[in-house]
């Protein structure tokens, strides 16, 4: 089963920056505090998201984690659906609906010290509107209406982006091309990836031994998985 990688962007105008300071430490955090998700309303990517599939997600992404210190978001999205430890920067510390809206949900993160969270604390001092942009999987069903209908979401991250805009040209140009496969034991891999760079360059001798050991090599991955 494939899944497309997917990123959707919130107006940084509705995001709240706090600066905190432990009372007996006297250490000061800076948390980033507003909407990170939006069901079952149609996004300016034109997709929908089913608002039971998010609220299932949204539990799971919490008890797995968020609540174990591991939701950890990147500066800007890469283009893979893990999340890479050397450009956390920040951590998402609650996920809940808003209690105005139910299909919004209100997340709450905290920047880290790390070499990426203190660029975006920079950037942030510095009048820079940063935004979050989530990063998730998901099947893509187009509708009638034009509207397509994002399914069995697969929450990877919260990501900071500076520039929220640039970010959907960016994605639909290059992250939503990519599949991936999510295996049993909830890790995501770009089987097919390897498979197509292979058939990239076609010898021109042996022509059909090497597409039968590439299609080989392809069929050995997916039982691996």
């Amino acid at each position: 089963m494939t899944y497309n990688l997917f990123v959707e962007a919130v107006d940084p105008t509705e995001l709240d920056f706090v600066i905190q300071e432990d009372k007996e430490t006297k250490k000061r955090s800076l948390r980033i505090r507003g909407p990170y998700l939006m069901a079952e309303g149609v996004n300016r990517n034109g997709r929908r998201y089913n608002g039971d599939e998010m609220l299932k997600e949204v539990k799971r992404y919490t008890n797995d984690m968020i609540k174990h210190s591991r939701a950890m978001g990147e500066l800007n999205h890469p283009t893979s659906a893990d999340v890479d430890l050397e450009r956390a920067c920040h951590i998402v510390t609650s996920l809940e609906q808003s209690p105005d809206d139910s299909n919004i949900y209100i997340g709450e993160s905290r920047i880290l010290s790390t070499p990426c969270g203190k660029i975006v604390e920079s950037l942030i001092n510095d009048g820079v509107k940063v935004g979050v942009s989530s990063r998730s999987l998901g099947k893509l069903n187009p509708g009638a209406d034009g509207v397509n209908q994002v399914r069995d979401m697969r929450l990877v991250a919260i990501d900071c982006v500076a520039d929220p805009s640039y970010q959907d040209a960016f994605v639909d140009g290059i992250l939503e091309n990519k599949q991936w496969i999510i295996a049993e034991d909830g890790k995501f891999h770009q089987a097919y990836d390897n498979f197509e760079q292979g058939l990239e360059n076609l010898p021109r001798k042996d022509l059909n031994d090497y597409i039968q050991e590439q299609v080989s090599k392809f069929i050995h991955t997916l039982k691996t998985i």
